[in-house]
């Protein structure tokens, strides 16, 4: 994605279109999305979350098993898995 500012005439499209009524929009041209298209789509597929270095203290034993069962994937990336499993767990016990 480009990090160069719009042009005017981007910027009077954009504007354009922003003052279009929802109704006023032909979508004629897209298909519908079947149940099939919606039982085979995965979310967050496109999401690259930001990184951010750390430094981190673990225990020797769980940073073994981490490297020692990566699979050929980065350990750094399973522990992260990891991670996000336990907050989305605690998210749904709160939310």
């Amino acid at each position: 994605m480009s990090n160069r500012p719009l042009t005017d005439s981007q910027l009077a499209e954009l504007q354009a279109l922003e003052k279009l009524r929802d109704e006023d929009i032909d979508t004629s041209d897209i298909p519908e999305i079947t149940d099939e298209q919606w039982r085979l789509a995965r979310k967050g597929n496109l999401y690259r979350p930001l990184k951010q270095s750390v430094t981190i203290r673990l225990d020797a034993d769980i940073l073994d098993w981490f490297k020692s069962h990566a699979g050929g994937r980065g350990y750094q990336t399973d522990i992260n898995s990891a991670l996000r499993t336990h907050v989305a767990k605690y998210q749904k016990r709160s939310g």
